[in-house]
């Protein structure tokens, strides 16, 4: 997906959006898939803003999907995961596909239910810098400045930030990380304004080959591992059949499903669709912890 605009304030409007909603399983739990058959389900995608663009990118995907689910689907816009995050609170939006890092963030105040997850090759995040700098351990990158892309991007913040904490360093005190945009995070490194940048690993590829120049040039210190998946979460107002019969029928049609989607999402030739469980997400978590964001994942909705 584009990557993610995530600033503090947006914790600040999820935190506001209260408790978890509760026992709303139970209320719809009298409802089944059959009885929902007609109802047009009411799909979002987080990072795609208004109606001509989720159609532009998404309304062949909505037309295959509603045949495969045998009901109809409808596009409902939003701008940004706060807004998706208040449409599923308040039973505007049935399904809602994000990122891994806006997941976690929604998750916390709307006990959505993760379903289907669409993986990505080659989605990693990875840390470089230039051929002369001595550095050659992670570890070695303490006290150092490293750029990244933007807060909250699952590659260009949260993927890089695991990488540094699984070497032991701590984000709140060891290093400082420089949050520069896409392309202003690698020109940083490339005009020695920086000591180490951190990023997707496909930005990197994208940089050499633009650039025109090869891997010996921008040492790659460490390749993290595969990020988690992007995600088709459900709304809690949905009843638990209705969910598995969306999965199921999802799933057995993926490859008709993927085809299609990877005709407008490039970042999603040869996925695959597998089902999703909410502890895939738990390196988010992890992360978010460990720069000093973990009170905003305290709510019933994170298990």
């Amino acid at each position: 997906m584009k990557r993610r605009h995530f600033l503090w304030y947006s914790f600040l409007f999820l935190s506001g959006c209260g408790t978890a909603v509760t026992n709303n399983t139970n209320n719809a739990s009298n409802s089944s898939a059959s009885s929902n058959a007609q109802k047009p389900l009411r799909f979002t995608v987080t990072d795609v803003q208004g109606l001509e663009n989720l159609k532009q990118q998404y309304e062949p995907f909505r037309q295959a999907w509603s045949q495969v689910l045998q009901q109809p689907v409808e596009f409902v816009p939003v701008n940004g995961y706060t807004e998706a995050a208040a449409a599923l609170r308040l039973d505007r939006v049935d399904i809602a596909l994000s990122g891994p890092s806006e997941y976690v963030l929604i998750r916390t105040r709307t006990e959505a239910t993760p379903i289907v997850a669409i993986t990505r090759p080659n989605y990693h995040s990875a840390v470089v810098v230039p051929a002369e700098s001595p550095i050659q351990s992670l570890d070695e990158l303490k006290n150092k400045e490293i750029a990244m892309r933007e807060i909250g991007s699952t590659s260009g913040h949260i993927g890089p930030t695991g990488i540094l904490l699984e070497a032991g360093l701590d984000p709140k005190t060891d290093y400082q990380a420089k949050m520069l945009g896409d392309r202003g995070s690698l020109a940083a490194l490339a005009n020695r304004e920086v000591d180490a940048w951190a990023g997707p690993w496909l930005d990197y590829q994208q940089f050499l080959q633009r650039e025109n120049i090869s891997a010996d040039d921008y040492r790659m210190v460490k390749k993290g591992p595969p990020l988690p998946n992007d995600v088709f979460m459900a709304s809690s107002f949905m009843d638990k059949n209705t969910i598995a019969d969306i999965r199921d029928r999802t799933l057995a049609n993926q490859q008709k499903l993927i085809d299609i989607l990877a005709t407008r999402e490039k970042k999603y030739e040869q996925s695959q669709l597998v089902a999703a469980q909410d502890t895939d997400y738990d390196p988010i978590r992890n992360v978010y912890r460990a720069i000093g964001q973990g009170d905003f994942l305290n709510s019933e909705g994170q298990s």
